[in-house]
């Protein structure tokens, strides 16, 4: 997994409202025509969502969580992951039983999109100082093992910087000092989460999210 960061393009681009509405939207219409039809719709956007991003699709049911799945590496374009992830969600989260159509008018849907990851090119001993809790998310590279941790689990679990990179190379099946060594890139990203305020409602950009990496 740690060659993918080569053929990822730094850029930061954050989504606006008009366009985190667009991906929701497109998330649910993924898991009803599925759902209805068993097929898998191929719309395709221009713009950000040609980017290759990292994406969650999270499903919740009276205000508790019903699927949560996604691409946490930039792998694919920004629509492609969101019409995979949003599908995968509502029948592939082995926690759940699979989603049925009648269900959606009472699960309100959620797409977290993440940046594409910025390698910190600092020295070792300053990487904390580079990371803000509850804004950045990190990845851990060396060879072939990587981790990654969304943004809202270092808030979750009251890490501070230092502990959330040590978690992070856990994360990988890396040693906790890891970051320390020369061998191994740090990555940081943010996320950015919209979600229905009630099913098929107005969507919102929010501060909060229900699903954890």
């Amino acid at each position: 997994m740690g060659k993918i960061y080569e053929t990822v393009k730094e850029n930061d681009t954050m989504l606006t409202l008009s366009e985190g509405e667009k991906a929701v939207k497109l998330a649910r219409r993924s898991i009803e025509n599925y759902l209805s039809k068993k097929e898998i719709i191929s719309d395709r956007f221009s713009g950000i969502f040609e980017e290759k991003r990292g994406v969650f699709t999270t499903l919740n049911k009276n205000h508790n969580l019903r699927g949560c799945i996604g691409f946490p590496y930039p792998i694919k374009r920004l629509d492609e992951a969101i019409i995979e992830s949003a599908i995968a969600a509502a029948v592939d989260d082995p926690r759940f039983p699979p989603v049925v159509i009648e269900e959606m008018e009472d699960i309100s849907v959620e797409v977290t999109v993440l940046t594409p990851p910025e390698k910190l090119n600092v020295r070792k001993e300053e990487l904390p100082n580079h990371i803000e809790i509850g804004r950045h998310g990190l990845m851990v590279s060396s060879g072939y093992f990587s981790g990654l941790l969304l943004p809202q689990v270092a808030v979750e679990y009251n890490f501070d910087e230092e502990e959330f990179l040590s978690q992070t190379c856990m994360k990988a099946n890396l040693p906790p000092d890891c970051w320390l060594m020369e061998n191994v890139d740090v990555f940081r990203f943010e996320g950015q989460i919209f979600q229905e305020k009630e099913p098929n409602g107005e969507v919102i950009e929010s501060s909060q999210a229900f699903c954890r990496s």
